[in-house]
C-alpha cells in the first residue's frame, strides 16, 4: 500500500493565492504606489470588509466607468466626506447585528484637507471604521497642486519655486498627532517600502474595537518628478532619513517605532525627485532649504527616537528583507 503523503495546513495556506480587493486591469500610472498600497491594505483586511472611497487618484484609476478594479464592496463618497460615509455604513451594520469591517479611503487632500471635519467627527463618535490615508502628498488627480501633506520646499503647481519663495513654504502637517490628539485607540503610520510593516498594521487596526487610523506613504512619479520604478526606493529613503518616521500610537501616546539602523542624508531622498531639484542650484537660499530639511528629519529621529541601537531584523533595514527560505514577520 502506498505511503500516505501528508501536507501541513500551513503548507497549503502558502501555497493558495493572495486574497487582494483590489484587482490588475486598472489605469494607474506605471510605478503608482498608491496602487501598490490599496492592494496591500486589501491583502491585509481579506474580503470581508466594505469600502468608502473618497475623491481622487485611487477612486478614478480604479473604476473607469462601465469597469471596476475592486473585488469588496466600494462605494463612491465625495472629496470631503468619505468618514461620514463609512460611518453611516457601520451604523447601518451594527444595526443589522454584523461584524463587518468598514473602510475608508482617502488621499492626503481628502484627509489632511478636504476630509479632515468628517474624520474628526468619525473618531469623536466613536464609529468602529478603520481610516486609511494614502498619501502622495498633493493633489495629483487635479493638476499636482500643494496640499496641507505637501513637504516644506517641494515644488507643485501651486507652489513654484521663483523670486519669492523656495517651493513650498509651510511644513507638512503632523495629520497622527492631530488623529492622536481625540484619544482614539489606534493611529500609525507606513509605507509601501515596508510591506509586512503595512500588513501588521491595517492587521492591528482591524483586531481593535472603534475608530483606527492607518496613514501609508505611497510616492506618486508623475506628481514627485522620479522614474516609475524608483517608487520604492524613494519610499524607503523617506522612512531612513526621518523625514517619514513609521510610529504606532494609541490613546495619543507612542507605543512604537521602526528604528533607523543608519541615517540617510536627506539630500538622498530629495535627489531623485524632481519637485526638489531646485534645491540643488547654486543658490544661498537652496542651501538654507536643505539644511531646513535635514533639521527637520533630525528632529523627527530625536522626538520619536528612531536612532536604532545596532542592526535588528526589524529596523529600518533589515525589515521586509527576503531571508533564505522566503520568510517575512507579516
Amino acid at each position: 500500500m502506498a505511503e500516505e503523503h501528508r501536507v501541513s495546513i500551513e503548507s497549503l495556506r502558502r501555497r493558495q493565492p493572495r486574497f487582494t480587493g483590489l484587482g490588475p486591469g486598472h489605469r494607474a500610472c506605471q510605478g503608482c504606489g498608491q496602487a501598490l498600497a490599496a492592494r496591500l491594505v486589501t491583502e491585509a483586511t481579506g474580503p470581508d470588509v466594505a469600502v468608502a472611497n473618497a475623491t481622487g487618484c485611487l477612486e478614478v484609476f480604479t473604476t473607469a466607468w462601465p469597469e471596476s478594479a475592486w473585488r469588496v464592496p466600494w462605494l463612491h463618497s465625495l472629496f470631503e466626506n468619505a468618514a461620514a460615509v463609512a460611518s453611516g455604513v457601520e451604523a447601518a451594520w451594527r444595526m443589522q447585528g454584523r461584524d463587518s469591517k468598514v473602510l475608508a479611503f482617502a488621499g492626503d487632500g481628502g484627509t489632511f484637507d478636504i476630509g479632515l471635519q468628517a474624520l474628526s467627527g468619525m473618531v469623536e463618535r466613536a464609529h468602529n471604521v478603520l481610516f486609511v490615508c494614502f498619501d502622495n502628498e498633493a493633489y495629483m488627480n487635479t493638476g499636482i497642486q500643494r496640499s496641507s501633506s505637501t513637504p516644506h520646499a517641494a515644488m507643485t503647481t501651486t507652489s513654484p519655486p521663483g523670486r519669492e519663495r523656495m517651493g513650498k513654504r509651510h511644513l507638512k502637517k503632523d495629520i497622527l498627532g492631530i488623529v492622536a490628539a481625540h484619544n482614539m485607540p489606534y493611529a500609525a503610520t507606513t509605507s509601501v517600502a515596508y510591506p509586512s510593516d503595512l500588513r501588521k498594521k491595517i492587521r492591528r487596526a482591524l483586531a481593535v474595537e472603534g475608530p483606527t487610523f492607518v496613514h501609508v506613504y505611497a510616492p506618486c512619479p508623475l506628481g514627485w518628478g522620479h522614474e516609475g520604478e524608483l517608487s520604492i526606493e524613494v519610499a524607503r529613503l523617506a522612512v531612513q532619513c526621518g523625514l517619514f518616521p513609521l510610529v504606532e500610537m494609541e490613546r495619543g501616546q507612542v507605543t512604537g517605532v521602526m528604528p533607523i539602523r543608519e541615517q540617510r542624508p536627506v539630500t538622498e531622498f530629495l535627489k531623485p525627485q524632481g519637485r526638489f531639484r531646485h534645491l540643488f542650484a547654486d543658490d544661498a537660499r537652496a542651501r538654507e532649504e536643505l539644511e531646513h530639511l535635514q533639521a527637520l528629519a533630525d528632529y523627527n529621529i530625536e522626538r520619536y527616537g528612531l536612532a536604532g541601537e545596532g542592526p535588528e531584523s526589524r529596523d529600518s533595514e533589515g525589515a521586509d528583507t527576503v531571508h533564505r527560505g522566503g520568510a517575512r514577520w507579516a
